[in-house]
């Protein structure tokens, strides 16, 4: 968690072990012996701190939901709430590496891509069984609206960011919303709004 908070405070180039090593109390043996690499560390945070945290925040909950597309809307109209408060202010650790990495190693860049296509997937699948259950139109093409969602939601965290404006991610955030409800038929989200 030491190493996660460290890349996420002043990205993976600028990350200290010796700050890593300070925090955790570790010897760099100790450390080396788990991670022979920065990358190493690096790529162990991607695979279990940041699939891990958008696993509990968004993949499981759209894999096990018998109503995928109302958990999706409601997972991008809380998401602001369910992460830390600095969330914002420093970014999507999973973006920021995507940024600063991807470019430069190929092997951050893949493992990225992997935790990028495991959200991608997870949002199409849910959207086909929305589209299953009558819930999202047969005309949409639920690939090419997930790679939209995927993106658009990244996209508003980046802007978020540069901004320093938690406010701006939350507006956002409620305009993915509501494009997420403009790909269910007309009397579907009529019925929502009753609710």
């Amino acid at each position: 968690m030491s190493a996660f908070c460290e890349i996420h405070r002043q990205g993976f180039q600028a990350a200290s072990i010796s700050n890593i090593l300070q925090d955790t109390g570790l010897t760099k043996g100790a450390l080396y012996h788990h991670f022979p690499t920065k990358q190493a560390l690096g790529l162990a945070v991607i695979d279990e701190v940041i699939k891990g945290r958008l696993e509990g925040l968004i993949f499981k909950r759209l894999r096990e939901s018998e109503q995928p597309v109302e958990t999706l809307l409601d997972i991008i109209a809380t998401i602001d709430k369910k992460v830390p408060s600095d969330f914002v202010m420093l970014g999507c650790p999973l973006n920021n590496l995507m940024q600063e990495m991807s470019a430069l190693d190929e092997l951050f860049q893949q493992q990225l891509s992997g935790v990028l296509g495991i959200w991608q997937k997870t949002v199409e699948d849910a959207l086909k069984r929305g589209q299953m259950q009558g819930e999202i139109r047969a005309d949409v093409n639920y690939k090419a609206a997930a790679l939209f969602i995927v993106s658009a939601w990244e996209g508003c965290i980046g802007v978020a960011k540069n901004m320093q404006s938690p406010k701006a991610f939350s507006i956002c955030m409620q305009q993915l919303h509501g494009y997420v409800q403009g790909l269910m038929p007309a009397k579907v989200e009529k019925g929502r709004k009753k609710k």
